[in-house]
């Protein structure tokens, strides 16, 4: 028997690591990447301004799992029904059982100019391009727009304006935030809304809520008010599935799957929970959604493996979302909620810290989570 895992972001990492724990050796575990390495994308962010934390938010996947088998290749096409994942290389993956965990892409959505003028911020080597364009700007002087203010945007707009600090540029370079809706975070609670548009201004960011970007071109994007200069736009204003998924994100039963033998896990789904509670895409929701699916995986298998056809299937456990809070990070700065209470100043940031290192070290990257603690201890 082949149980596949389609991605190695967070959800696929978690996954794959709890099935390697749950599974039979008898029974095949293939992941498929097309990077060697997870990315602890939470805080790619940081690498605009601190390049050397990139190291320390990569983690090879040889050193994450112990025996699954590791292709490292694109996935071009899942047929889900079928069981089977088209791959880059011509090759075609089977499955008995799958979970995609492709995980998202920037959505541009079909805006004139904004693809091809606006920098993502999904990889390393995307914060590594903003970082050498801002420094750029941070000589010369003139203005950084970032579309988009969900928290990707927030933290992006708070690293430029501490790198904009540090480079002695405060008075050469803007940083603007720019919203469609009427807040910043808009998805979240009007406190910790609130909390993070404090901190962004405190910060010296420059925000335009109900600012719906319509066009960009080489030099200026267009708003109903009129046209923004610019000398580098960074686009963090949404998120699509993958391409192997026809950029679709497919909304899954309660227990994650799709077919009845194809989970889709993390931002490559639009979950509903046990309560139907639409499951937000983070971070989070994505390592708690694999564990959940990891169980029902686990007991599908088992059924397979022990049945003999006739027995009704077993009932898979739902998924339900319940996270302790939020926490972003705003420049040397951070804003968490807690349950209703939001948090700011030093608790919040050493809060920030703790996350991504406790991530590294649940996924048996311990030595990386000294790294990435040394890093901010050091910033």
């Amino acid at each position: 028997m082949r149980v596949a895992v389609l991605g190695a972001g967070y959800a696929g990492l978690v996954l794959a690591q709890r099935l390697e724990r749950r599974l039979p050796a008898a029974v095949d575990i293939v992941v498929v990447d097309e990077s060697p390495t997870h990315l602890v994308q939470h805080e790619v962010h940081r690498v605009i301004r601190r390049p050397s934390v990139a190291d320390a938010i990569t983690l090879p996947l040889d050193d994450a799992l112990d025996r699954a088998e590791i292709v490292t290749e694109r996935v071009e096409h899942v047929d889900a029904e079928a069981g089977l994942a088209e791959l880059a290389d011509g090759t075609e993956l089977d499955y008995d059982f799958g979970a995609v965990c492709l995980g998202s892409e920037t959505n541009f959505y079909d805006l004139p100019g904004v693809e091809e003028h606006g920098l993502p911020l999904k990889r390393v080597r995307h914060a590594e391009a903003i970082r050498t364009r801002f420094l750029d700007v941070c000589e010369a002087g003139g203005t950084v727009v970032v579309g988009g203010a969900g928290l990707s945007g927030v933290q992006t707009a708070g690293e430029l304006a501490a790198l904009a600090g540090e480079r002695d540029a405060t008075d050469r370079v803007d940083v603007v935030l720019l919203e469609q809706f009427d807040s910043v975070a808009p998805n979240f609670p009007e406190n910790f809304q609130q909390a993070v548009h404090d901190e962004l201004e405190a910060r010296g960011v420059e925000i335009r809520t109900d600012t719906p970007v319509q066009r960009a071109d080489a030099d200026s994007i267009e708003l109903a008010a009129g046209a923004q200069p610019y000398d580098l736009f960074v686009w963090t204003g949404g998120i699509r599935g993958a391409d192997a998924m026809g950029g679709e994100r497919p909304v899954v039963r309660n227990d994650l799957r799709l077919t009845e033998s194809t989970f889709v896990v993390g931002d490559a789904a639009r979950a509903v929970d046990a309560d139907g509670e639409a499951v937000p895409a983070s971070a989070s929701a994505a390592i708690r959604e694999a564990g959940a699916a990891a169980r029902n995986m686990a007991e599908l298998v088992t059924h397979e493996l022990d049945g003999d056809g006739a027995d009704f299937a077993p009932r898979l456990k739902p998924y339900r979302f319940d996270v302790p809070g939020w926490i972003v990070s705003v420049g040397d700065g951070a804003v968490a909620q807690v349950g209703p209470t939001v948090v700011t100043g030093a608790a919040a940031k050493a809060m920030k810290t703790t996350v991504g290192a406790g991530y590294l070290s649940s996924v048996k990257a311990v030595e990386k989570a000294a790294e990435l603690v040394e890093e901010e201890l050091n910033a």
